[in-house]
């Protein structure tokens, strides 16, 4: 199958490509939000191919992978189809509602033609999918081994431009407990945390490709996941991937993602620093619960399952 899909989410998309068909990612120049076009931090198959938007106007795909609402108007400007009538569409919803929790409607919540397939089953919960005929399918990573080796009494998280996204991705939470534990931070937009956080200088990290990051994080004792309001962090299932024990808020899909025995979930800071003070004390207490982890996300988040089920998704929308 020739599948049209933007690169959006890095992660995602890197599992996402690791299935049997032929990828097109849009390509611009600049490789701007609209045609980042192949990976330059993940690891991506020869079948992840770039296409322009010139080259697109006369490919042949067999459907339309959307995640972002203007990616329809986008695809029939380029190439003059219209997704869900000229040629079979998917829509990906990763996030939870920006807007009031429960009663923000979702953009194709008036069409009935384009499903609407969410990453959680929190997400497909709480958005108003109207019409649109919806599928959760959870997310799957690719197994990057178990890295974990913990010999660093100090917490990571990852966070992605951790001060615009501010009280969404727990920054503050994630301030406050850098003043009292290690806790060093992977991800994009450092040199703004630094400025906010000057207590945190010497342990923010930029933009690592994802083979070094894991490693990175394996050498932590724990992982520390501080984000509010998000659909669920695929670094964080990375993390216990790679056998980190996690440290998380119990809200959105994190409870389901964490099992007793993993990790801590808990809406109470004070609870969360007092567990990782027991972690960086206790090395074999911090490597067994990594191992629950790991066990756990590899029989729950495994690609292999994320792939058979987007195989059906796409062999059904184009039947």
């Amino acid at each position: 199958m020739r599948i049209l899909t933007w690169h959006v989410h890095g992660s995602w998309t890197t599992s996402f490509v690791h299935g049997p068909h032929t990828y097109l990612l849009p390509v611009v120049a600049g490789r701007g939000p609209d045609g980042r076009g192949r990976a330059e931090t993940w690891d991506w198959p020869a079948a992840a191919v770039e296409r322009t938007p010139e080259e697109l106007a006369d490919a042949e795909f067999d459907v339309v992978l959307l995640q972002r609402p203007h990616e329809l108007e986008l695809l029939e400007r380029w190439t003059g189809r219209r997704p869900g009538a000229d040629v079979p569409a998917v829509y990906v919803e990763h996030d939870t509602p920006r807007g009031p929790a429960v009663a923000t409607r979702h953009p194709l919540a008036e069409r009935s033609d384009i499903p609407v397939v969410h990453v959680t089953h929190f997400n497909r919960m709480m958005w108003d999918n109207g019409d649109a005929p919806t599928e959760v399918v959870e997310h799957g990573v690719l197994d990057p081994g178990p890295l974990y080796t913990g010999r660093t009494a100090s917490l990571a998280a990852v966070v992605n431009e951790p001060v615009r996204r501010g009280r969404i991705a727990g920054t503050d939470l994630l301030t406050a407990l850098a003043e009292e534990l290690p806790v060093d931070v992977y991800g994009m937009g450092m040199d703004r945390l630094a400025e906010h956080a000057p207590h945190m200088a010497g342990r923010l990290h930029e933009n690592y490709p994802q083979e070094r990051l894991h490693a990175a994080l394996g050498e932590h004792r724990a992982y520390f996941h501080p984000y509010r309001w998000t659909s669920l962090g695929l670094a964080l299932l990375e993390a216990m991937t790679i056998g980190m024990p996690v440290l998380g808020l119990s809200t959105t899909e994190a409870p389901r993602a964490v099992p007793p025995g993993a990790g801590l979930l808990s809406n109470d800071p004070e609870a969360l620093a007092a567990q990782a003070r027991h972690w960086l004390n206790d090395p074999d207490a911090a490597a067994a619960a990594g191992t629950a982890a790991r066990e756990h996300a590899l029989r729950h988040y495994g690609a292999d399952r994320f792939l058979a089920e987007w195989d059906r998704i796409l062999e059904k929308v184009t039947a």
